[in-house]
């Protein structure tokens, strides 16, 4: 599987959310997340994906399921684990790095067409729930959820 996708699009969220941090104090719209709970969420989403893609590659039965990603107490507890914004960004940089080995030349093609029942929700709503194949997810972060994410970290840059 090509990960150069999936690296381009963490090299956007890191840069974003660097772009965040280094402007100082940024207050998100209300009730949207800070900088912090963005990264914490996506490090939860990080750890879920790396989950099922280990799970995959050791022939144990994989699920994805991402609810955890959305609670808040566990947001908070993820930010003082990580020591805050600059450990959040380092741990999804490391993150990224162990995605992208495992994604790339460790999966075959039948691990990568393995299919993963998966819950997705966002903002309470349910997106997906079926079965996906675990490109399915990998291509989705890559697509979707961290370029969501990098434009959710800049709309705070534009945000007084």
């Amino acid at each position: 599987m090509d990960t150069n996708p999936l690296r381009d699009a963490y090299r956007a969220l890191l840069d974003a959310a660097a772009a965040v941090a280094d402007s100082g104090a940024v207050s998100p719209q209300a009730g949207e997340w800070n900088a912090d709970q963005i990264l914490a969420h996506v490090a939860l989403v990080n750890a879920a994906t790396i989950t099922a893609v280990s799970s995959v590659a050791s022939g144990a039965v994989a699920t994805y399921d991402n609810r955890l990603a959305q609670d808040t107490w566990t947001l908070e507890r993820v930010i003082a684990l990580a020591g805050g914004n600059a450990g959040l960004r380092d741990r999804i940089r490391v993150q990224a790095d162990a995605l992208c080995a495992l994604a790339g030349p460790v999966l075959s093609e039948a691990e990568l067409d393995t299919p993963v029942p998966t819950l997705l929700l966002s903002d309470g709503a349910l997106l997906v729930d079926q079965t996906v194949p675990l490109r399915g997810l990998i291509a989705g972060l890559a697509d979707v959820e961290l370029p969501g994410h990098a434009k959710q970290l800049q709309a705070l840059l534009d945000h007084p």
